[in-house]
């Protein structure tokens, strides 16, 4: 089973969303993927204008992103099934 069938599976049928890339030229959007979309399906666009971490934010950001490539090359690392299963156990616990 695929990780997006088992997803589905657990979270019933979620609207999908595809990243899509433009520019703007002469005032308009320009995007240069053939679009997937039915004809005049309407679509969103967000300016990526980076984010709001300060210095130190972002210092901790690396280190802990450092921090995961490490535990991962040292083998130190547990399945997706185990977290999940982590977090449910978590999440039963505390109602």
């Amino acid at each position: 089973m695929t990780s997006t069938s088992m997803m589905a599976k657990q979270y019933g049928n979620l609207p999908t969303m595809h990243a899509l890339k433009a520019r703007v030229e002469n005032g308009r959007y320009v995007i240069d993927e053939p679009a997937q979309l039915p004809e005049g399906a309407e679509v969103q666009l967000q300016v990526v204008d980076g984010d709001d971490l300060d210095p130190e934010e972002r210092a901790q950001l690396h280190a802990a992103i450092e921090e995961g490539l490490d535990d991962s090359e040292a083998d130190r690392v547990i399945s997706a099934e185990e977290s999940l299963a982590e977090l449910r156990a978590l999440r039963c616990g505390s109602k």
